[in-house]
């Protein structure tokens, strides 16, 4: 699994990424990572942010961001713990995120933090907006996936240099199951803040919700839509059960 450099694949052995809220998601990691996901879509929190360095300055890239399944089980919360209840639903066929900046010079990537904010989550298998589509109740890891290419036609020639994060795997929900969890989002997403404790009579619960295998570290297959710059369907990327 990655450590905090993030973890490679293969190719330009250059190329560093470094995750930027690190202590954050550690906080989450040590309790157990929850992500809401919705029918109309939900951000993440922690966000997932990273620095990059060794980038060629004047060349373009690409980067990209998928979720896989981390293994082939159903989870529930139960006295106070995940525990396996079964076998994993089938995965839908993976999406992968692109960054709006995308092309971008590396100069660009590597003058300031990359955030993947606008990056949703979904439960909805026919979404028509570019979210990813997971399961709840199974476990995730995201990757990142930086690509030198002038434009995302052309990128799947290129050569995919992905990483991955421990600490940023996370279990998607409906609703939170762990109340510590739900504590710290309250402590620390700037959307929550205003209503610590504000005698308004509703649940931190519902505070929060009216807001807005193993990995296996392969490089992930692109079938392209035009229409969409953002989102693009992914196939063969969950990992297979050994």
């Amino acid at each position: 699994m990655a450590s905090a450099a993030g973890r490679e694949q293969n190719r330009d052995k250059n190329i560093k990424i470094n995750l930027e809220n690190k202590e954050l998601w550690q906080k989450f990691h040590a309790i157990g990572t929850e992500m809401i996901i919705t029918k109309s879509g939900r951000r993440m929190f922690p966000t997932f942010k990273c620095s990059l360095e060794g980038l060629d300055p004047h060349a373009k890239y690409i980067l990209l961001m998928d979720l896989v399944p981390l293994d082939d089980c159903r989870y529930k919360y139960h006295n106070s713990e995940w525990v396996v209840t079964g076998k994993a639903e089938p995965h839908m066929p993976g999406r992968l995120y692109i960054h709006p900046d995308s092309p971008a010079s590396g100069s660009h990537w590597m003058k300031q933090p990359v955030s993947f904010h606008k990056l949703k989550l979904t439960n909805n298998n026919l979404d028509q907006n570019g979210h990813i589509i997971l399961n709840s109740m199974h476990k995730y890891q995201p990757r990142i996936h930086v690509v030198q290419a002038n434009d995302i036609f052309t990128m799947r020639w290129n050569s995919f240099n992905t990483y991955a994060f421990e600490e940023t795997h996370f279990i998607a929900v409906t609703a939170y199951q762990n109340e510590q969890i739900t504590q710290l989002k309250i402590d620390h997403n700037p959307f929550a803040k205003g209503f610590r404790d504000n005698g308004m009579g509703r649940s931190r619960v519902d505070v929060l919700h009216c807001r807005d295998h193993r990995l296996h570290m392969k490089r992930p297959s692109i079938s392209m839509d035009p229409s969409d710059k953002t989102s693009h369907d992914l196939s063969g990327t969950a990992p297979t059960s050994k």
